[in-house]
């Protein structure tokens, strides 16, 4: 009995482990992006210029393994925020756009990788 206790509590942190935390799910993302100075804080942050909030610790952790793997360890909401913040970085904020993408996707791989996806939601790379 003891085993097949031990054998579910693996296979229950097993697929949890193959989420990402959704701690930071409520964190607003709008909010952050009509802020300069909340935007410019992250920004800083995942240029490795800047302190970082602890969600934006977890943000560049987990940002080349989703780039990686298509989001897959991510929750729907998740999605939809990066998803947001990388049309809002191309529309309005094209030079950051740039420099983060020369850092996370220096081969532009990624870019070319997800070019129809996201042309389906509605962004435009080019």
């Amino acid at each position: 009995m003891k085993l097949i206790v031990f054998v579910a509590f693996a296979l229950v942190a097993a697929a949890a482990a193959q989420q990402y935390t959704t701690k930071y799910d409520n964190i607003d993302v709008d909010e952050i992006l009509k802020s300069d100075r909340l935007f410019n804080n992250y920004y800083k942050c995942l240029l490795d210029q800047g302190r970082c909030t602890p969600d934006g610790n977890e943000l560049k952790r987990i940002l080349p393994d989703a780039l990686q793997t298509d989001c897959a360890k991510c929750s729907e909401k998740q999605r939809n925020g990066a998803i947001k913040v990388i049309n809002y970085l191309i529309q309005n904020r094209a030079s950051q756009w740039e420099v983060l993408q020369k850092k996370y996707d220096p081969n532009n791989q990624y870019v070319e990788k997800y070019r129809d996806q996201a042309q389906k939601e509605g962004i435009k790379l080019d």
